[in-house]
């Protein structure tokens, strides 16, 4: 119980988010509709969770179906749908073996583990650091805090995991400098997210694979924002014609359903035997079937060629939107449908003026704004898109011309 003094100051729902105030009661492929009626061109997809948009007919016949069988075990005993999904990411991509988890904050907290693990048992204990970079992301438990190390992750929540050796983003020299008889992983995200659309040259990713072959190391890559075909490939490590040992997947895989997972090779994950780690949720029969089902559509060549023609379209609109407000844009990154916007404004600014336009972005670090639409947004959407953020721009251009005036 609450007294009426402590009730009065705090939200029910406990205040750690920002939210804009929107309250959506329905969504239809690449638009949300709000309470009051209003249509919303979706262009965050909940965060590049919604892969085929909301409401997606195909998932939700196997949600209802699925729902209509059985909904949780336990992985006291073998589930028949995890196997299947199992299956089909070990047949698609670098990986042996899965691990299934209901978030990527969950797969980081395992892949931390499963590196250290690896070293512990191949003999070497003293091998527990990890290697991360600024403007990374991995979660927001304190494992996944200490790993990124920004101020703003872990101010004020106490002494952090130690074991994490954090380099500036980019710097080569700095990363083979760090590499000891300590170092367990190196932990990157192919593209950063939160950090604002920062995709790793191929190069430096390629000289990650090389150094950790050399030296022993573990190679970690987080795709919970870019992957499951968001970069037009499956994962976006596959642009360097690299692959990982352990790699950390969520968001798009479930489709709006929660769904992570943990991929690895046997070597990887050689030390991760019965009792070492385990989930209750993890890998239920309703987050695999709708992932099977995911993973079915977005594995086909033909999806892919399409998720790449609707970024070439997009992007080929974004670039004229620069072009055309050089006060509001700077440029354009990303890869694929991981778009995002550099902007010489704050990104908030931004995202405000596309509410008025019943446009949804996504604000990230590096003064960036994100595009992440569903995989299958249709053309005429990608068009009417590209007019919303023009009428934002040409707002903000208005509110820079008056203030300029007046001042």
């Amino acid at each position: 119980m609450t007294s009426a003094a402590t009730s009065s100051v705090i939200s029910s729902v406990l205040p750690t988010y920002n939210r804009a105030p929107l309250s959506f009661v329905k969504g239809e492929g690449s638009w949300l509709i709000e309470a009051d009626g209003r249509r919303f061109l979706d262009l965050g997809a909940g965060i590049a969770v919604n892969t085929l948009g909301h409401a997606a007919p195909e998932l939700a016949a196997v949600l209802k179906s699925q729902a209509d069988t059985l909904w949780h075990v336990s992985n006291l005993y073998k589930i028949p749908a995890q196997q299947d999904l199992a299956d089909l990411l070990v047949e698609t991509t670098f990986a042996d073996t899965c691990f299934f988890t209901n978030s990527g904050t969950e797969a980081a907290e395992l892949a931390i583990k499963m590196a250290r693990k690896f070293h512990h048992d191949a003999g070497h204990p003293e091998r527990v650091e990890i290697i991360t970079f600024s403007g990374s992301f991995h979660g927001r438990s304190t494992g996944a805090i200490a790993a990124s190390g920004a101020e703003k992750m872990v101010k004020g929540f106490g002494p952090l995991m130690p074991g994490f050796i954090h380099l500036d983003l980019g710097d080569m020299d700095a990363l083979k400098a760090a590499i000891t008889d300590k170092t367990a992983a190196i932990m990157i995200e192919p593209i950063q997210g939160e950090g604002g659309i920062r995709v790793v040259p191929d190069e430096d990713l390629k000289a990650m694979r090389e150094i950790c072959a050399n030296t022993g190391a573990l190679l970690i890559f987080d795709e919970v924002q870019c992957g499951v075909a968001r970069t037009g490939r499956l994962f976006a490590h596959e642009y360097a014609g690299v692959t990982p040992d352990i790699m950390m997947v969520a968001k798009g895989i479930g489709g709006g359903f929660p769904l992570g997972a943990v991929l690895a090779t046997a070597t990887a994950a050689s030390g991760m035997t019965a009792g070492t780690h385990g989930s209750t949720y993890g890998g239920n029969p309703l987050g695999c079937a709708v992932g099977l089902k995911v993973m079915q559509i977005v594995s086909d060549p033909a999806f892919l060629a399409e998720v790449n023609r609707k970024a070439g379209l997009f992007r080929q609109g974004l670039e004229g939107l620069v072009a055309s407000h050089p006060n509001v844009f700077e440029s354009v990154r990303g890869q694929g449908l991981m778009l995002g916007l550099k902007l010489k404004v704050a990104p908030a600014d931004l995202v405000a003026k596309a509410y008025a336009q019943e446009l949804l972005t996504v604000p990230a670090a590096d003064n960036v704004v994100r595009l992440l639409p569903a995989l299958n947004i249709p053309d005429e959407d990608i068009g009417e898109a590209i007019k919303r953020l023009d009428a934002a721009a040409t707002a903000m251009d208005t509110a820079s011309d008056t203030a300029s005036n007046n001042g």
